[in-house]
């Protein structure tokens, strides 16, 4: 188990006071069997109004609200976790889900919805049937077959940090044969669709102290990765970005059906377009106790 703490800031500045729009934080770790959430503290400069909810999908959204033009935007997320990950998980698989294929139950089914389809277009079919090529026969191991997705995605995708904003889609990033952290979890998570598997997108942390990942140096250090919803395991994490499968080292902040509906920090101001001169991100992990 380990203990650790975790902070979080986000800063915007602008080169003159402007009026900023509500914004929306999804900064509070989600708790889960293997990870505790002991403490969390949210503040953000200039002074704001700040309510929290709980959206669809479960997450903890904080809204804050400003009242006063300001030229920059500071927030700031502050969290004591423990974790207690196996680096080698056991998965409890459903007998009849221990092969593909298999159908989820009539109520899983209907709770998955959009989670279990595919959710860019793929007119002439040439990503079905590339996600496709990983299953070699049938019945296969159902866990098997993740994994080889899961490596496949990594072997085929180089990663590479990218600033600038947006996902690429899918397909983009089958064909480029490169994506940041954020296009490859996409992309894993549309292949396990194609074939019928429910999956959501993770945006979040990962515990690096050694520093031999990838996914998490550009803009400061958030990251992302897919989880797939497997009956009696339930929801397992994959992050292709790092050929690894399991929660170990990784702090889950939001889940969701698309990337979008993820982002840490969203909102807007009334000015310029040019008026945002700087964005930047800055994460940092202590260990308090392992």
């Amino acid at each position: 188990m380990t203990r650790l703490s975790t902070y979080h800031a986000t800063v915007y500045r602008y080169r003159q006071p402007v009026l900023l729009g509500p914004h929306r934080m999804m900064l509070r770790p989600r708790e889960a069997c293997d990870l505790r959430l002991i403490s969390h503290d949210l503040t953000v400069s200039p002074e704001a109004e700040i309510t929290w909810a709980h959206d669809v999908a479960g997450n903890a959204v904080a809204t804050a609200r400003f009242s006063a033009p300001t030229e920059q935007l500071l927030v700031e997320s502050r969290a004591t976790v423990e974790l207690s990950a196996s680096a080698w998980p056991i998965f409890t698989i459903a007998a009849e889900a221990i092969n593909y294929p298999f159908s989820y139950s009539d109520d899983d089914l209907i709770d998955l919805g959009p989670l279990a389809r595919p959710q860019y277009p793929d007119i002439d079919g040439q990503f079905s049937r590339w996600a496709g090529g990983f299953v070699f026969g049938l019945p296969t191991d159902t866990l098997s077959l993740l994994k080889d997705i899961a490596t496949g995605v990594s072997t085929r995708i180089a990663y590479q940090s990218r600033e600038t904003e947006g996902t690429q889609t899918p397909m983009e990033t089958l064909s480029r044969g490169w994506g940041a952290c954020r296009d490859i979890a996409v992309l894993f998570a549309e292949a396990v669709r194609s074939l019928g598997f429910g999956a959501r997108i993770v945006s979040g942390y990962v515990f690096d102290p050694a520093k031999r990942l990838q996914g998490h140096e550009s803009m400061g250090s958030t990251h992302a990765w897919a989880e797939v919803y497997v009956p009696g395991a339930g929801w397992v994490a994959f992050d292709p970005t790092n050929q690894s499968v399991g929660s170990k080292d990784l702090i889950p902040l939001a889940v969701a059906r698309s990337i979008h509906q993820v982002v840490p920090v969203a909102g807007s101001f009334t000015g310029f377009g040019n008026d945002l001169t700087e964005m930047s991100v800055e994460v940092q992990h202590t260990v308090l106790d392992d």
